[in-house]
C-alpha cells in the first residue's frame, strides 16, 4: 500500500496524503490504463492483473476499514481518488469495472464476519478476487422489495432459484454478493446472500453488450438449485434490504463522480482540440458560439462537482444526506449527457469516430441516469423525502 493511504480519513481536501492519492491514482490510469484502454474496450472486460496492481497500491481499497485491509480512508479520499484517474483519462467503464468493490464489499465489511472478511474482503481489495453484486432481476428494475430470488434453508445450506441481470463484473466474478428472498413478500424477506463462481447451479448465462462501458463486463446470470452454506449469509436473515439501502448513498454519490468526472474529461478535451483547430483560417475556438459553449460546459462541470463534494462531506461527517444524494446524483448525470454531448459536437466529425475518447465518454455517459436508480424514481424518492409528495 502506497504512504500515506493509512492517514487520508483525517486530512483535509487539500492535504499533502490526498494530493499523493490524486498521484498516484493518475500514474496509474497514465501508465497501466491508458495505452490499453480502447482494446479493452474491444475486447468487453479488463484483465484480471489490473486489479491485481490497483490492489497492491491499495486503489481499490482506499475508503475501506484498515482492519477489513483497506487503507482507512473515506468516502471524501474516494472522491479525490477517482476524479484524478478521470481527469488522467479513465472511462466510467473501466472504473465500473475495476471498482467493482465498491459495490460488492460494503455489507460484507460492515457485517463484522470475521471469516466472510477473511474469505472475500480482504483478497478483493487486494486484487486477487473479484467480486460483484446480484440485486436487478428480469422484468425487476429498481423495484427492490419485489426480488423472486428465492433461498430456501436446508440444513447447513441455502437452496437458491432465480435470475439476476445487468450484473457489473458479473462475467468476471468469483463471487456474487446475491439478493435473494429468505423470507414472506416486501422489505422484510429480503437478505444478502455470497454464492461463490464454481457453486453447481450458478451459471453465466450471457454476457450482454452495451451501448458503453464495452469493458465492463455485464452479465446475466442463473441460479438452479445452487446449494450455498449457510456461513455465507450476510448480517442477519432478513436484514438484507437495509443493507442495501444503507448503501444507495454512498453508491449515487460514487456515480455522480463518473458524472462530472467524464465530463470533465470531456471539456478539457474540446478546449484543447477548439484551439488547435484551424476553420477558415483561424483556430476553432475564436468563434463566439464555441467560446459561450466552453463556459457553459464549464459551469455545468463547477455545479455537479461543487455540489457533489458537499453532499460526500455532510455524509461522511454523518448527516442524513439520502435526497441530497440523489439530486447531486441527477445533477451530474445531466451534466454529463450536456457535456459529452457538446465535446463531440465542437470534436466534428473526428468525435463522432469509434475509438474517440469523447465519442467513449458520450456512450458511457448514457447509462447513468438509469444505473444507481433511475432519474424516475430518484425523483419520486426525493419527493417524498422533502415533503413535497402526498
Amino acid at each position: 500500500m502506497s504512504p500515506g493511504f493509512d492517514t487520508l480519513a483525517a486530512q483535509p481536501a487539500g492535504s499533502s496524503e490526498r494530493d499523493a492519492l490524486r498521484a498516484t491514482g493518475a500514474e496509474f490510469v497514465r501508465r497501466e490504463v491508458a495505452p490499453h484502454l480502447q482494446a479493452w474496450e474491444d475486447a468487453g472486460e479488463i484483465p484480471r492483473e489490473l486489479h491485481r496492481t490497483a490492489g497492491d497500491l491499495g486503489l481499490i481499497g482506499v475508503a475501506f476499514p484498515e482492519e477489513v485491509g483497506g487503507g482507512g480512508g473515506d468516502l471524501l479520499d474516494s472522491l479525490a481518488l477517482q476524479e484524478a484517474m478521470f481527469e488522467a483519462g479513465a472511462s466510467s467503464g473501466l472504473m465500473a469495472g475495476l471498482l467493482t468493490a465498491g459495490i460488492a464489499l460494503p455489507h460484507i465489511a460492515a457485517s463484522g464476519d470475521r471469516d466472510l472478511v477473511a474469505r472475500f474482503v480482504r483478497p478483493t481489495l487486494a486484487g486477487d478476487l473479484i467480486g460483484s453484486l446480484a440485486i436487478t432481476e428480469p422484468g425487476g428494475g429498481s423495484d427492490v422489495a419485489r426480488l423472486r430470488t428465492t433461498a430456501v434453508r436446508d440444513g447447513d445450506h441455502y437452496v437458491v432459484n432465480g435470475a439476476k441481470t445487468f450484473i457489473t463484473s458479473g462475467v468476471r466474478a468469483d463471487f456474487v454478493t446475491t439478493a435473494v428472498r429468505t423470507g414472506g413478500p416486501g422489505h422484510s424477506g429480503i437478505s444478502l446472500l455470497v454464492v461463490e463462481k464454481g457453486t453447481p447451479g450458478l451459471t453465466v448465462d450471457r454476457s450482454l453488450r452495451k451501448m458503453g462501458w464495452h469493458c465492463s463486463d455485464t452479465a446475466e446470470l442463473s441460479y438452479v438449485d445452487c446449494r450455498v452454506p449457510v456461513a455465507n449469509l450476510v448480517g442477519e436473515e432478513g436484514s438484507g434490504f437495509g443493507q442495501i439501502a444503507d448503501q444507495f448513498v454512498v453508491e449515487r454519490i460514487a456515480l455522480a463522480v463518473h458524472g462530472y468526472g467524464i465530463a470533465a474529461r470531456s471539456l478539457d478535451l474540446a478546449a484543447a482540440y477548439a484551439r488547435d483547430r484551424e476553420t477558415f483560417g483561424r483556430p476553432l475556438v475564436a468563434n463566439q458560439t464555441v467560446q459561450h459553449t466552453l463556459v457553459e460546459m464549464r459551469r455545468q462541470v463547477e455545479v455537479a462537482r461543487t455540489y457533489t463534494r458537499a453532499v460526500a462531506a455532510r455524509h461522511v461527517a454523518g448527516e442524513l444526506v439520502v435526497a441530497e444524494a440523489c439530486l447531486a446524483k441527477q445533477t451530474a448525470v445531466d451534466c454529463a449527457a450536456y457535456v459529452c454531448d457538446r465535446a463531440v459536437q465542437i470534436f466534428g466529425g473526428s468525435g463522432y469516430m469509434h475509438g474517440s475518447e469523447v465519442e467513449r465518454h458520450y456512450r458511457d455517459a448514457r447509462i447513468l441516469p438509469i444505473g444507481g436508480g433511475a432519474d424516475e424514481v430518484l425523483r419520486d424518492l426525493t419527493a417524498k423525502l422533502m415533503g413535497y409528495a402526498p
